[in-house]
């Protein structure tokens, strides 16, 4: 009797964090957005500010890439190599400026908002006063440019053509939600960990997981203490 009384207060126990979890929602696949990078040597660097706050000096190469991606762990690199001979082989140095190399890449169908076709990749050689900014530098040769109210780059000669750092679910359908990532933000600072959301259990639902489980082993304890 002892016995059976345990399993089935564990079994209670079990119960109740089942029927927590399974309140958890299903992951998001990410989100749909410009991201942006820096060249480090012949590969590319998740940039750690937005295209505004930073100011390349001569010779640099900077990144855009549109993707769908979860965080800036598993974000998409543009796939051009960041080859600043080669992109401004055909813009010479000019007294009074600076050039930054651009490598701007709308991504494959399967980024692209429904309905939507990315276009081909590209580079260009921004010629650009010393002090601009990465953002202005792109500004110089990608327009129209498009930025959400709080300053999110949303789209690079316009692409896409809405839409912005929208949530997009397991099959692809887009929904809207908040700036997916600080880097690709022209007013942003500091690149957040990650899309604007952690897509796992959060901190209140694994608190009462702990709380059940504490209840339950007690609620065991205390049994076994009355019938010993």
């Amino acid at each position: 009797m002892r016995r059976a009384g345990r399993t089935t207060a564990l079994l209670v126990v079990l119960g109740a964090v089942w029927a927590l979890l399974g309140a958890v929602p299903a992951q998001a696949a990410g989100y749909r957005y410009w991201s942006f990078w820096e060249s480090a040597g012949s590969d590319w660097t998740y940039a750690t500010q937005g295209p505004s706050l930073v100011r390349p000096d001569d010779g640099a190469v900077q990144g855009f890439r549109f993707s769908v991606s979860e965080d800036s762990q598993d974000s998409a690199k543009p796939r051009r190599a960041p080859d600043f001979a080669k992109i401004c082989a055909d813009t010479p140095a000019k007294d009074g400026t600076k050039r930054i190399a651009l490598v701007i890449d709308p991504g494959t169908a399967a980024d692209a908002p429904a309905g939507e076709t990315p276009p081909a990749p590209r580079t260009a050689c921004a010629r650009v006063a010393p002090d601009a900014s990465a953002a202005e530098a792109l500004a110089s040769v990608a327009k129209p440019l498009r930025y959400s109210s709080d300053a999110m780059l949303c789209a690079i000669t316009g692409y896409p053509g809405s839409g912005c750092g929208e949530q997009v679910s397991g099959d692809g359908q887009g929904t809207p939600a908040g700036s997916a990532s600080a880097s690709a933000t022209p007013a942003g600072s500091a690149a957040s960990s990650g899309s604007g959301g952690s897509f796992g259990p959060s901190a209140g639902v694994l608190v009462g997981v702990g709380a059940v489980l504490l209840l339950g082993i007690a609620a065991v304890v205390q049994s076994r203490r009355r019938r010993g």
